[in-house]
């Protein structure tokens, strides 16, 4: 208990103040209104340890009081009658150090209450959200059904996708890419790894390729990737982004507070939050871009961008490195960007010079030959050893006539696999025959890959030119039918324009070497040439073939119809060399020709040319006569 105090002079407004400082520390106080008056009612002075007389008619009695007051100390003395003015004077200090100390602290409560109050609201809130989680009756029947729903359509699971299951597990197991492999090889499983771009058609195994390349060099000690060496693929046509830079499933983006993807607790305290694409996720292995060509411009240039960091740095206008509440992992992907060390592989059907300058000078470039017939076949029987089941004979053969695609092989065989399946109602061993395959041919209308055969007849006016497209070679028909001028002298000349007009000079260099070469002057001539199927001729390649189809159809020699050939014909007789030759060949023996005719200056090109076929450098129009008429 306190120290028992008496308060006169209490009905004023400083006696009042006074008792209720004394009962603040915890006094016992009586309070009387003077003590002059008698009315002490139930107060004893003798009972009081102290008297404060606020009103008294004494100045040193009221200056005690106030001494006592606010030093909070009864045993104050009096002060003598000399000294009233300096100990009034330090009441008035001790006063004014109580106020602003008063001040203080009520600032600080203030704050203090503030932020337990928002902290208070924070917590409230998480509460709610963690109450409705957790409370009973939020689940409707309706929201149970979809529930339920769900839980059984996991429960169910098909057998693995045909392309999926029949897929090479080791490089030894592709078939037709051994110069590819071992060129990719060479640049990945190497203590400098360098970018690649693959080129080829389409399903001849880039993709698996690439992905069992980097499998193969993580076994190896001459190469930097670890065991866990991420293969990161994805589509460049399937790629899109925005210019604010909201969405880069490439490269990753920034997801501002009015972004509705931000993490909801960083969006109410208006922080930005990055997100990371592609680029990191194949950190330390490998970015798989298939259709490169396709990715848009304005991409590949930030893609370029983080092939030379290394790195992704983000940007944001929310950014305030000061903001006391940012995480630290936010910090630092704003600070020092996010990790993006990684091997670029781009696969594409498209011509290099379709590619931007900027990627093909950073990669390295691989180009995946065309499937033969042969390769088609080994594919066939291949998959069909892994799907365990017996095939007819001439399965392989057909096949490989109706499409040059690995990848289109094996759905072929998968589906005549179904047919066989159905046709035997699901019993006993299934074998696929020759009529299973041709009910799918018929019935997906497919239509062979090489619709001009080479045969071993003579034919005038009939000769083949070697086409490319998308790294597929094929067989362009050229016919030409020529009779006398009804006027000497004033022939004319008939071209289909479909095929172009490249293709429309070559008819007239042909006209020029065929008047040097055999003096035979076409204007003498009505003369029709024709590309057969209208086809566009997008270069002058095709230029060899129709000179000899014109030569053929004026001095009406026959052509042998076993022999393509490829190359520009110049005004003087040269032929001149062309692209695409291995393309080309492999177009030839796919269609059953014996020879063809190339450009000497294509010679080293050759490589190691397809079975079967014979290849036949020529300089000059007149060296590829020989070869092309029948003896």
């Amino acid at each position: 208990m306190g120290t028992r105090v008496l308060v006169t002079g209490g009905a004023g407004f400083v006696g009042s103040h006074v008792a209720e400082a004394y009962r603040d520390r915890g006094d016992e106080v009586w309070v009387v209104d003077d003590l002059s008056t008698g009315r002490r009612e139930n107060v004893s002075p003798a009972a009081a340890l102290h008297v404060c007389d606020i009103r008294s008619p004494r100045l040193r009695d009221r200056i005690l009081a106030l001494q006592r007051l606010v030093g909070h100390d009864g045993q104050t003395p009096p002060a003598d009658e000399a000294d009233l003015s300096a100990a009034l004077e330090a009441v008035e200090d001790r006063v004014a150090d109580l106020i602003a100390r008063k001040n203080l602290t009520a600032e600080l409560e203030r704050r203090v209450q503030e932020r337990l109050e928002e902290q208070r609201q924070a917590l409230i809130r998480e509460l709610r959200l963690e109450l409705l989680r957790e409370a009973e009756g939020v689940e409707t029947p309706l929201t149970e059904r979809k529930l339920q729903e769900l839980e059984r359509l996991d429960r169910i699971s098909l057998a693995r996708s045909v392309l999926e299951q029949l897929r090479p597990r080791t490089l030894g197991q592709v078939v037709g890419q051994e110069r590819a492999i071992r060129a990719l090889l060479s640049k990945l499983a190497v203590p400098f790894p360098q970018h690649v771009i693959l080129y080829g058609p389409p399903g001849v195994g880039k993709t698996t390729v690439a992905r069992l390349v980097l499998e193969a060099a993580k076994r190896m000690r001459t190469t930097p990737f670890g065991p866990d060496a991420p293969f990161v693929e994805v589509d460049g046509s399937a790629l899109r982004w925005d210019g604010r830079d909201a969405t880069d499933p490439l490269l990753g983006a920034v997801h501002d507070p009015i972004y509705l993807g931000g993490r909801r607790d960083l969006a109410e305290s208006g922080v930005p939050e990055p997100k990371l694409g592609l680029v990191t996720r194949a950190h330390g292995g490998v970015l798989f871009i298939d259709e490169i060509g396709e990715l848009d411009p304005i991409l590949q240039a930030k893609l370029l961008k983080v092939l030379e960091d290394k790195r992704v740095f983000f940007e944001s206008a929310y950014y305030d490195p000061s903001d006391p509440h940012l995480p630290q992992y936010v910090r630092r992907l704003f600070e020092r960007g996010a990790p993006a060390d990684f091997i670029l592989i781009g696969a594409t059907t498209r011509e290099p010079d379709e590619i931007s300058p900027m990627i093909r000078s950073r990669c390295a470039e691989i180009f995946f030959d065309p499937l033969s017939p042969e390769h088609i076949r080994r594919i066939v029987r291949q998959a069909a050893r892994r799907l365990g089941v017996e095939i007819a004979r001439q399965i392989p053969d057909l096949i490989s006539e109706y499409t040059v695609e690995g990848r289109k092989a094996v759905n072929l065989l998968a589906d005549a696999y179904g047919m066989a399946l159905h046709r035997r109602g699901g019993r006993g061993r299934v074998r696929i025959t020759r009529e299973d395959l041709l009910e799918v041919v018929r019935t997906s209308r497919l239509a062979l890959s090489a619709p001009v055969r080479g045969q071993e007849r003579t034919e005038v006016g009939r000769a083949f030119a070697l086409g490319v497209v998308h790294y597929v070679g094929s067989i362009i028909e050229i016919e030409a039918s020529a009779f006398p001028a009804a006027r000497k002298g004033q022939g004319t000349i008939r071209f289909n324009e479909t095929a172009g007009t490249m293709a429309k000079d070559a008819v007239f260099n042909a006209a020029s070497v065929l008047r040097r070469m055999a003096n035979i002057d076409i204007a003498h001539y009505d003369l029709h040439v024709n590309v057969v199927g209208g086809g566009l001729i997008d270069g002058p390649s095709a230029g060899l073939a129709m000179l000899v189809a014109m030569m053929s159809a004026i001095q009406q020699r026959p052509l042998r119809q076993d022999v393509a050939m490829t190359g520009e014909v110049s005004i003087q007789g040269k032929v001149r060399q062309v692209g695409a030759i291995p393309e080309k060949l492999y177009g030839a023996r796919q269609a059953g020709m014996r020879k063809v005719l190339i450009p000497a200056e294509n010679a080293q090109d050759v490589g190691q040319p397809p079975r079967g076929l014979e290849v036949v450098p020529v300089a000059t129009a007149a060296d590829a006569l020989p070869h092309v008429f029948a003896r």
